[in-house]
């Protein structure tokens, strides 16, 4: 089932081999009136609250060199981080497998356009979608290659701050015994949340040799929908990293990636209050920004030796459906975007069986990749939107001291919810691709690949099915 492309980025180093590293942000704030991804229905953008960005890290040991990406973006389909991966490799000489491009899950970025989805956009509005679409690969790339000229020699400390009042399992259990997605604040109906939360803040904190603050990568898992509305925005991230910078200079570039927060959100249903909006998105960035701050300044230096990497792709089995199914999956599909569009849960699950259709049979390939700085500090990049029960599972399990899960990363195949949730149904559910079982294969082969780079293997594996 499982590919391994890769098993190692470097073989082993001296330990007192020096570390560098650089950081770069590039633009990328789609044009005015760009279709915006989140939701189904359609939006176009009306103004710019702040810009959208693709960020990069590059750190080199022993003259081995790796990139961590993250763009202010929805979802980054597979095609779109293939065609980016290519360019690095050509124009920085990093391969692509030394590569991890997540997106952040922003709701109020550009729409990529790359195979079907569900939009049904035509004229000027699929004609901005491409043109962002086939741009986007171009200035990722540009923001490795200026990470990369921008190497200097650094340190690198890292921590995990706790933070639990942010982030919300928005699963619940009901009165009746159903599990309801989202089902409003302060429903009596509820009867406790279905699901754990992960408050982990994690932070890897990059920093010259005098001290000077170079790069900052944050990961914490929260679903990015936060703002609403049309104004182009990347969500709290944004004010994450002004307030970073504010307090370390404007030199530092703050990379965020999302963790595992397939069924997580903002939402405290405990409470009546409002939090919708760009001042609520800068509420969650000024306490995530504290624990950030809190935990790079307690960040302990990680350990050296091995710089090491893994990457294996699957295949993950579709959804079964019926002709039935299929039927009513298209008549109800081209309701969307019309005024008379059919109910949201409709909406939902056509979208999912028509996408499944289209693939014929095909089994969603899902790439799960691993980069290891050291023996302390490990990134797992996954390709959707993961239950948060998946991502701990493999926190659990890995050996490493420090281990960072980004979902969304190198591909976006939707849902990916853990066994226990498809009997539940809800809407996660409802919408996931793939089948039962899919998050427990993705959790196997992640911690596989940990366990093999944490063991210090360095020989090259190859391709195996």
């Amino acid at each position: 089932m499982w590919r391994t492309l890769t098993l190692v980025l470097a073989c082993a180093c001296a330990l007192q081999a020096q570390v560098s590293v650089g950081a770069a942000a590039v633009d990328i704030t789609p044009p005015p009136g760009a279709p915006m991804p989140g939701y189904y229905y359609n939006r176009g953008g009306e103004g710019v609250h702040d810009p959208l960005h693709a960020k990069a890290i590059v750190f080199e040991h022993g003259g081995v060199k790796a990139a961590l990406v993250a763009c202010d973006l929805i979802g980054l389909p597979a095609a779109v981080a293939e065609a980016a991966r290519a360019r690095i490799e050509r124009e920085t000489g990093i391969p692509r497998e030394r590569v991890m491009i997540s997106a952040t899950h922003t709701h109020t970025g550009a729409l990529l356009i790359s195979g079907p989805n569900r939009y049904n956009l035509e004229g000027e509005a699929l004609a901005l979608a491409r043109q962002y679409t086939d741009s986007v690969p171009v200035k990722i790339a540009e923001a490795v290659a200026k990470a990369r000229a921008a190497l200097r020699p650094a340190r690198v400390r890292a921590g995990i701050g706790q933070e639990p009042s942010l982030t919300f399992n928005r699963r619940f259990l009901m009165s009746d015994g159903t599990i309801a997605w989202n089902p409003g604040k302060r429903n009596p109906r509820i009867v406790r949340p279905a699901g754990p939360i992960d408050a982990d803040v994690p932070v890897v904190w990059w920093e010259s040799e005098k001290g000077e603050a170079l790069a900052a990568y944050v990961n914490y898992a929260l679903h990015l929908d936060t703002v609403g509305g049309t104004q182009v925005s990347a969500d709290y991230p944004y004010t994450l990293a002004k307030l970073l910078g504010a307090a370390h200079g404007e030199q530092l570039v703050t990379l965020f990636t999302i963790g595992a927060a397939g069924n997580l959100n903002h939402i405290d249903v405990s409470t009546a209050r409002p939090q919708k909006g760009h001042g609520e998105a800068a509420r969650i960035g000024t306490v995530l920004a504290a624990a950030a701050l809190k935990t790079a300044w307690k960040a302990e230096p990680a350990a050296g030796g091995r710089r090491q990497g893994a990457s294996a792709v699957g295949r993950l089995p579709l959804r079964p459906y019926t002709a039935e199914d299929l039927a009513w999956a298209r008549k109800t599909a081209a309701t969307f975007g019309r005024k008379d569009a059919a109910p949201f849960n409709d909406l939902v699950r056509a979208s999912r069986i028509e996408e499944i259709a289209g693939r014929e049979g095909k089994p969603l390939e899902a790439e799960v990749q691993v980069i290891a700085l050291g023996s302390d500090l490990a990134w797992v990049g996954l390709p959707g939107e993961i239950f948060t029960e998946l991502g701990r599972a493999i926190k659990l399990a890995s050996p490493f001291r420090y281990t960072i899960v980004a979902e969304l990363a190198n591909g976006s195949l939707g849902y990916v919810p853990d066994r226990k949730a498809y009997g539940e149904g809800a809407y996660e559910v409802e919408s996931a691709r793939c089948a039962e079982g899919s998050g427990e294969l993705l959790v196997e082969k992640a911690v596989e690949l940990l366990l093999k780079l944490h063991a210090g293997a360095d020989a090259r594996v190859a391709g195996t099915e």
